[in-house]
C-alpha cells in the first residue's frame, strides 16, 4: 500500500464513512491538534524515564487517538458501535489521575509560569495544544451537535498535562518560577 494517494492533493479529505471535506473544517481542524497533541505527548514520553507516566502517556495516547477516531466520523450510529469510546470512565480515569499527582505536590498558591526543567516545559506545551484541540472543539459545537463528553475530556486532560508538568518538575528538583503579576 503506497502513504501517497492523491486524493487529499484538492485541499479534500475523507472522513469515516466516506464523506469528503475541506480540510480546512473544524472537525478537520480539531482532530489535526489532537494529532499534533499527541506526537507532542510521544516526544515527552521519549524524554522520560519514570515507567509510571510513561504508561500513563501511552495509555492517554490511546484516548486521543480513539477521540479523534470518534470525530472522524460524522455518523453517530457507527460510532455508537466503536468499542473504544471517550466516556464517562475515561473522564473518571483522568480526574483520578490528577488527584493522584496533586496529592504528591505542593499546594499551588500562586499562578506559575510555564517551564522548568525540560520535561516539564514539554508537558506545559502539551497542555497548551490541548487546550488549542478544546478551543477549536468548542468552536465547532456551536455550528454541528457534538459529544458532550468530547470537550470535558480535552477539559480534563489539560488539567492532567498541568499537574504532570508541575510534577515531572518536581521529581526533577525544578523550582517553579511564580508569576509576580503587573506591578
Amino acid at each position: 500500500m503506497k502513504i501517497y494517494t492523491g486524493s487529499g492533493d484538492t485541499g479534500l479529505t475523507h472522513l469515516v464513512g466516506g464523506q469528503r471535506v475541506l480540510k480546512s473544517t473544524l472537525r478537520i481542524e480539531t482532530y489535526g491538534t489532537l494529532d499534533e497533541l499527541n506526537s507532542f505527548i510521544g516526544l515527552l514520553q521519549a524524554k522520560l524515564v519514570n515507567a509510571e507516566i510513561k504508561k500513563l502517556l501511552a495509555r492517554i495516547q490511546a484516548q486521543i487517538f480513539t477521540l479523534s477516531s470518534e470525530i472522524a466520523t460524522p455518523d453517530e450510529i457507527q460510532r455508537s458501535k466503536f468499542k473504544e469510546k471517550i466516556d464517562e470512565k475515561e473522564i473518571h480515569f483522568l480526574e483520578q489521575t490528577i488527584d493522584q499527582y496533586s496529592e504528591k505536590l505542593p499546594p499551588l498558591k500562586s499562578f506559575i509560569l510555564p517551564g522548568g526543567g525540560e520535561k516539564g516545559a514539554l508537558c506545559h506545551v502539551a497542555r497548551t495544544i490541548c487546550r488549542r484541540a478544546e478551543r477549536n472543539l468548542i468552536r465547532w459545537a456551536q455550528e454541528e451537535d457534538i459529544e458532550k463528553n468530547w470537550i470535558i475530556y480535552l477539559n480534563r486532560l489539560s488539567d492532567l498535562l498541568f499537574v504532570l508538568a508541575r510534577y515531572l518538575n518536581f521529581q526533577d528538583g525544578r523550582q517553579e518560577i511564580t508569576w509576580k503579576g503587573l506591578r
